[in-house]
C-alpha cells in the first residue's frame, strides 16, 4: 500500500469517528499518461511506439520521487523505452505529440525525453542544455555541440529502437523550444547541420516557482446532473439540476491547480441545506447518504456527491456546498419532486355523440397528441411532476354513477416533462359519450402514487356531451363601430337537437362578407368550434380604401352547413368615421324644429297682449 493511500485511510477513519455520515472513499485513479495532467502516481509513461516512428519526441510526465532525473531503459525496444522515464520538476504537460507541444516547469529541473527511431535523429534547443543520453545501440554514441543545444543520435545499426537524453531547464524564468529533426537513412547531419524534417517541437514554460499544489478555479470543475456520477469530469456546465420522485441527484467535480495537476489530499466537506441527505464516492456510485454532510479527505480528482430526499415521497430544493480544506469550491442548488399530491384537469373541448376517440391534435403544441382534457400533477411544493413513471391515472368510478351520458373517462398521454415551458408537462386523455347529449358535472379523475400508493383525487369536473354541427347563428359584440374599432364576430354552432354543438366534428370552410370591416384571418379554412360550440374571428373597423359611414348588412356562410339545410347568417351593424356625422336632412329638420318653435313663442307673446 502506497503511503498516500494510507494516510487517506488513515484520516478517513479519524473523521468517521466526529462527524456522521463519512463514508470510506477509494484511491483515485492515476492520471493518464502524456494526457496533460502531470501525477506524481503515475508510473506509466505513453509509449513513443504509439506516438509514431522517427516523428514524436516524448515527455516522461511521471515524475521522479529520488531529486534526480531517470532516463528511459538502456539497449531496449522502442516499445519499452518509456518504463522508467522520471522528469524532475515539471509541472504540467499539453496533450499533444507534434509541432505544437507545450509543457510548464520548474526552473532548473529536468526534462526526461524519448523517442523511437530508426534513423538519424537531431534536437536544438533555443536554451538550457542537454544532459545524458542512451539509446539502444551501444556502438552509436550521442555527441553535443560545445554550448550542449544541440544533441545528435546518428542512424542506428538496430532499426526501431528506443532512445532517451534529458534536457535540463535554464535558471532563468522564460519559454524556450526543443526543436526534434529526423533524417534518412542516407543523410549524415552534422552538429552544425542538425536540422532536417521537423517531427515535434516542444515550448517549455520556466517559472521560478510553482504555481501548483493549490486549488484554481479555472482549472477545476464542478456540475450537478441527474444522471449519475462522473469520475472523468472536464466541464462546469450544469445537466438537469432536478429529478422525478425517488431518484438521485449529483454533484460532480474535479479539483486541480493552476496547472490542471491533481491536488494533493486534504479535508473536503460538502454540506447541504433542507436536510437533504447526501453521499461521498470517487470511484463508484455511494449508497444513499444518511446525513447532509459528509467529510473525505482525498485528492478531489474525479468525485461525486450523491444528493437524496431527507424525506421519502416528499419534495426538495436545497444548496449543495463543497469545500477543500476550508475553501469553497462549489455551491450547486439542485431539486427532487415528491409524489402527486394535487391533479388538476382542465376540458378543452367537447365529445361527440358515441364517440370514445379524442380530437386529432387538439392543443396543436406539435406533439400531436389526441384528447379533450388536460392533467397538471403537482407535488406538495408546487413542482410540476412527469407522471409517466411515477404512478397511474383512472377514472373515479365512483363520479360517474347515476347518469348514462358519460361510460368512460381515461389518460392516453401521460406527463414526461416537468418544464413550465414544455407542452409535455401536461398528461391528455379522452372520454366516451352515449347516445345523448349533455354534460355531467361530478367526474373526477384518480391518481395512484407508484411509490407509497396514496391515491390522489382531482376536483370535480364538467364534461359534455353533443352532436356535430347541422346549424348556426351569428353575432357581433357590437351594434355600431367608429373607424379604427376592432370588432368581434362569433358564430353560435348548434347539433340536430338545438344543442351546442361538440368541437370534435368540423364546421366547414366558410366566407364572410362584412362591408367596411376587414377580417384579420383569412377565410376558407375548415375548423372546429370550442367546448361551448363557438368560433371567434377578429375584424378592424375600416378598409384600406377608407370608410363610409352608415348601416350595412352583412353575410356568412359555412358552405357545407348551408348546403345541407342551414341558413346563411346577415348580421346587421353601423359604421362611422367618428368625426361630424350631420347630414343635410339632418339640417333641414333642425331648421323646420326652430321655425316652429319660434311660432309658438310669437303666439304666446300675442295672447299676452290680448289680455291687457
Amino acid at each position: 500500500m502506497s503511503t498516500k493511500t494510507l494516510r487517506k485511510r488513515i484520516s478517513l477513519v479519524v473523521i468517521s469517528t466526529l462527524t456522521a455520515g463519512m463514508l470510506s472513499v477509494a484511491s483515485a485513479p492515476a492520471a493518464s499518461a502524456h494526457g496533460g495532467v502531470v501525477n506524481t502516481t503515475n508510473t506509466t509513461n505513453a509509449e513513443a511506439v504509439a506516438a509514431g516512428l522517427n516523428t514524436a519526441m516524448m515527455t516522461a510526465e511521471a515524475l521522479s520521487t529520488t531529486g534526480a532525473v531517470v532516463l528511459g531503459n538502456d539497449g531496449v525496444a522502442g516499445a519499452s523505452i518509456h518504463t522508467n522515464a522520471r522528469s524532475l520538476g515539471l509541472l504540467a504537460k499539453d496533450t499533444s505529440t507534434s509541432t505544437a507541444q507545450t509543457a510548464t516547469m520548474i526552473a532548473s529541473g529536468t526534462l526526461s525525453l524519448y523517442a523511437n527511431v530508426a534513423t538519424a535523429v537531431a534536437a536544438v534547443t533555443s536554451g538550457g542544455t542537454f544532459g545524458s543520453a542512451v539509446n539502444g545501440d551501444a556502438q552509436v554514441a550521442a555527441s553535443y555541440s560545445q554550448d550542449r543545444r544541440t544533441l545528435l543520435i546518428p542512424a542506428q545499426t538496430t532499426a526501431a529502437t528506443g532512445v532517451a537524453f534529458s534536457w535540463v531547464a535554464p535558471s532563468t524564468a522564460g519559454t524556450y523550444t526543443i526543436s526534434w529533426y529526423y533524417h534518412g537513412n542516407t543523410a549524415v547531419p552534422t552538429l552544425a547541420t542538425p536540422a532536417g524534417t521537423l517531427g515535434s517541437a516542444l515550448t517549455v514554460t520556466v517559472v521560478a516557482a510553482s504555481a501548483g499544489g493549490s486549488y484554481n478555479a479555472t482549472n477545476s470543475f464542478c456540475s450537478a446532473t441527474n444522471a449519475g456520477s462522473n469520475f472523468t469530469l472536464a466541464s462546469n456546465a450544469d445537466g438537469t439540476t432536478a429529478t422525478t420522485n425517488g431518484n438521485s441527484m449529483f454533484v460532480n467535480f474535479a479539483l486541480n491547480d493552476a496547472y490542471g495537476n491533481d491536488l494533493s489530499s486534504g479535508n473536503i466537506v460538502a454540506t447541504a441545506t433542507n436536510g437533504a441527505l447526501l453521499a461521498y464516492s470517487n470511484g463508484a456510485t455511494a449508497v444513499a447518504g444518511t446525513a447532509s454532510t459528509v467529510v473525505a479527505f482525498d485528492a478531489g480528482s474525479g468525485d461525486s456527491i450523491r444528493v437524496t430526499q431527507a424525506t421519502a415521497n416528499a419534495p426538495i430544493s436545497t444548496t449543495v456546498t463543497i469545500t477543500y480544506n476550508g475553501t469553497t469550491i462549489c455551491t450547486k442548488t439542485v431539486g427532487i419532486a415528491g409524489e402527486v399530491t394535487k391533479i388538476a384537469v382542465t376540458v378543452t373541448d367537447t365529445q361527440n355523440l358515441s364517440t370514445s376517440a379524442g380530437k386529432d391534435n387538439f392543443l396543436e403544441d406539435g406533439y400531436a397528441r389526441a384528447g379533450l382534457f388536460t392533467v397538471l400533477a403537482t407535488d406538495a411544493g408546487g413542482n410540476q411532476v412527469a407522471t409517466s413513471s411515477t404512478g397511474v391515472f383512472a377514472v373515479d368510478s365512483a363520479s360517474l354513477l347515476g347518469q348514462t351520458l358519460v361510460t368512460d373517462l381515461s389518460v392516453t398521454s401521460s406527463a414526461t416533462q416537468t418544464s413550465t415551458t414544455l407542452p409535455g408537462r401536461v398528461s391528455t386523455g379522452t372520454y366516451t359519450c352515449g347516445a345523448n347529449a349533455g354534460e355531467v358535472k361530478t367526474v373526477k379523475l384518480n391518481f395512484t402514487n407508484t411509490g407509497s400508493g396514496k391515491v390522489v383525487t382531482s376536483d370535480a369536473f364538467t364534461v359534455r356531451c353533443a352532436g356535430n354541427p347541422v346549424s348556426y347563428t351569428v353575432s357581433l359584440d357590437k351594434a355600431s363601430y367608429v373607424q379604427g374599432e376592432i370588432a368581434t364576430l362569433t358564430a353560435s354552432f348548434l347539433d340536430s337537437k338545438g344543442n351546442a354543438a361538440n368541437s370534435v366534428g368540423t364546421t366547414g370552410s366558410w366566407t364572410s362578407v362584412l362591408p367596411m370591416l376587414t377580417n384579420v384571418a383569412a377565410t376558407g379554412s375548415a375548423s372546429a368550434a370550442d367546448k361551448s360550440g363557438k368560433r371567434t374571428w377578429t375584424y378592424t373597423v375600416g378598409t384600406n380604401t377608407g370608410i363610409t359611414s352608415g348601416t350595412y348588412t352583412g353575410v356568412i356562410d359555412f358552405t357545407a352547413l348551408t348546403a345541407a339545410g342551414a341558413v346563411r347568417a346577415t348580421p346587421t351593424y353601423k359604421v362611422s368615421t367618428g368625426g361630424d356625422t350631420t347630414t343635410n336632412a339632418d339640417v333641414l329638420k333642425s331648421i323646420v324644429a326652430l321655425i316652429a318653435s319660434i311660432n309658438k313663442q310669437i303666439q304666446a307673446l300675442q295672447k299676452l297682449i290680448l289680455k291687457r
